[in-house]
């Protein structure tokens, strides 16, 4: 695959990731636990097609056998959906996608407190400068009276995402031959945790009441704002270094915030605005430094979205 075309389908994967706030937007009155249900459900069937399609009978014999780091991988994923989705349905479209850009962030910071990575000057300051925008946003909600309960819920995706990365590479790091092909290997992760995320939400979602309007849209959600991104953003993976990814994937925060402001009306917050230039722009250096210079830990998975 050619870097330029490699670059496009990036793009892409950002594209499809960030329609989940506005058609989100659109949903006649699904309740947060039961949009979280069927979008789950909606990605675990796409998935258990595709990687059916693409490894055969064999996959669902390998996930039986899978060693533990394929379940805890799958198990931060199915955080990482739940998170998500509820978040969405109470806050901001622009809330959550800003606090999700920490995700390379808190990685670095996790390789560092648990795997004792050296980490850049530039990385630390990044570090520091996001959390300052994580912050302001924050502080001007409470000060403002407005709940805080979506972007905590929101800030559990990057958390997530940055402890199945951390996990994964100190496996591949010491444990034994097959641990680090499970780690190395986790796209079927990606359907466990789409398969627990369904099954945890389904209680709490019971009753379900969702119209045809609204199950069409959460197929749509299930199926091609995160299935397909899913299989594309591993494949690419092994085209394009971490830092490159990670950048790329900012325009995501760009899209669904311009999405939910066109597509919905929601225009976001000034607090939410000079937060997000923070937390972007630090980012956005940190990425841009590492391309310039020495491979960075970064990883391309970090961010995720679901």
């Amino acid at each position: 695959m050619s870097h330029r075309r490699a670059v496009a389908l990036m793009i892409l994967v950002t594209l499809l990731w960030s329609i989940a706030g506005v058609v989100s937007r659109h949903l006649d009155s699904t309740g947060s636990f039961e949009v979280t249900f069927w979008r789950s459900l909606f990605n675990a069937l796409a998935l258990g097609i595709g990687l059916t399609s693409l490894r055969g009978p064999g996959l669902w014999r390998g996930l039986a056998q899978a060693a533990w780091p394929m379940w805890f991988s799958g198990l931060c994923w199915a955080v990482m959906f739940t998170a998500f989705m509820l978040a969405i349905t109470l806050t901001t479209v622009a809330n959550v996608l800003v606090t999700m850009a920490i995700g390379p962030l808190v990685t670095a910071l996790f390789t560092r407190l648990f795997l004792h990575h050296r980490l850049p000057a530039r990385t630390w300051l990044a570090i520091a400068v996001a959390g300052l925008g994580i912050a302001w946003m924050f502080g001007q909600e409470a000060s403002a009276g407005l709940s805080l309960t979506g972007t905590l819920v929101a800030l559990a995706v990057p958390l997530a995402a940055a402890l199945n990365f951390t996990t994964m590479q100190h496996v591949a790091q010491r444990q034994t031959d097959r641990d680090r092909a499970e780690a190395q290997d986790l796209l079927p992760a990606v359907l466990i945790g789409a398969l627990l995320s369904a099954a945890c939400t389904l209680p709490v979602a019971y009753p379900l009441q969702a119209s045809t309007h609204d199950l069409a849209l959460l197929a749509l959600l299930g199926g091609v704002q995160l299935a397909i991104p899913c299989l594309l953003v591993v494949r690419l993976s092994r085209e394009l270094a971490a830092p490159e990814i990670a950048l790329l994937g900012l325009l995501e925060v760009v899209f669904g915030v311009t999405w939910a402001w066109l597509g919905a009306g929601e225009r976001p917050a000034d607090s939410t605005l000079i937060g997000g230039a923070l937390v972007l722009g630090a980012l956005a250096a940190n990425e841009g430094l590492a391309l310039l210079g020495p491979a960075t830990r970064l990883h391309a998975n970090a961010r995720r979205a679901p």
